[in-house]
């Protein structure tokens, strides 16, 4: 069976929101990319050099990252040789294939799911610069956990931005969860712990923490967080049983230097990228999984609440070639 049918077949077996979350929230990711690669196929008939040479540029202007875009052009190559593909249009399957390959590694694709204690309060801590949409991500989770059936509660940890707790405030309305928080200005370790006090006595079952993302002052931050997280890992042990850094989908390779700076000074263990709806350079997904071995867990695609989507490489493959899967899958049956 070929690649493009089997990933269509998963697929199939998603909601229909989910398969159609990610082809419209991919909208521009695909418009840019599917049309340079229908492009690419036109112009060259045979697999040479030359073919591989402009498609590792369309790769790199994805944001798909060097790095990555050399290692997947290697492995093509290997591939098409082994299979003996002459016809370019055939190499596109190969590419969709050798894609969901390198986001899962050995990993099994359960590692793009959110981190929680069956067993009591599950902590997750959220870190990120300002501006990435942080705040948003906590109340679109929120609310994504208790239409699960979970009862959440939010500290408000980012104390020093203006307006960041107000912020905060705001989205436990709409989502009716209760957030805890101090004053401006207090010692975020200390809401943390409140937080946790509070979500302990009321039987939550996650807490969600935002944090301050100043990363002008580099070395403060990096120390508040490992405070933070020390509180929290007092608390409870094997908490926080996720820490997500949020990213700016649309900042592109920027988001990547940012992704290291975080995972150098706290143990990230996924990333939720926002505005992904926003960028024609979706391919920022697989530089960050495979450079820095983090599983995006999250993605942002669209402004609704619900526009929060759990991430899945195959979705992400699919609706970067909706409509070449279709076509090819149509055309078997």
């Amino acid at each position: 069976m070929s690649f493009f049918k089997k990933l269509k077949e998963k697929i199939n077996q998603q909601t229909e929101q989910v398969t159609d979350k990610f082809k419209d929230g991919l909208t521009k990711t695909r418009d840019s990319f599917a049309t340079k690669m229908n492009d690419l196929v036109a112009k060259y008939r045979k697999v040479d050099e030359e073919f591989f040479e402009e498609l590792e540029e369309i790769l790199i202007s994805a944001d798909v990252g060097v790095e990555t875009v050399m290692e997947l052009i290697e492995e093509l190559e290997m591939e098409v040789k082994r299979r003996n593909i002459k016809d370019t249009s055939e190499v596109i399957e190969v590419i969709s294939e050798k894609l969901v390959e390198i986001y899962y590694g050995d990993d099994e694709q359960e590692v793009e799911q959110l981190n929680l204690n069956e067993n009591g309060l599950s902590v997750i801590l959220f870190v990120g610069v300002n501006g990435v949409g942080k705040t948003t991500t906590i109340g679109k989770l929120a609310h994504m956990l208790k239409e699960e059936g979970k009862t959440v509660m939010l500290a408000a940890g980012d104390t020093f931005r203006a307006g960041a707790i107000e912020q905060l405030e705001v989205w436990g309305d709409r989502v009716g969860v209760e957030v805890v928080k101090h004053s401006e200005g207090s010692d975020p370790a200390a809401v943390i712990f409140d937080g946790i006090q509070a979500a302990k006595s009321r039987g939550a079952d996650v807490l969600l923490c935002d944090t301050a993302g100043r990363l002008q002052n580099k070395v403060n931050l990096m120390n508040e967080l490992a405070k933070v997280k020390r509180v929290i890992t007092r608390e409870i042990p094997e908490a926080p049983h996720d820490v997500l850094l949020v990213l700016d989908a649309t900042t592109g390779q920027n988001a990547m230097s940012q992704a290291k700076t975080f995972s150098e000074a706290t143990d990230v263990s996924g990333i939720v990228l926002s505005k992904l709806d926003g960028t024609a350079k979706g391919g920022i997904v697989l530089a960050i999984r495979n450079e820095l071995s983090i599983p995006v867990k999250f993605v942002g695609l669209g402004e609704k609440v619900t526009d929060l989507q759990a991430f899945d490489a195959n979705s992400f493959v699919y609706g970067l070639f909706a409509d070449m899967i279709d076509q090819s899958t149509s055309a078997d049956e």
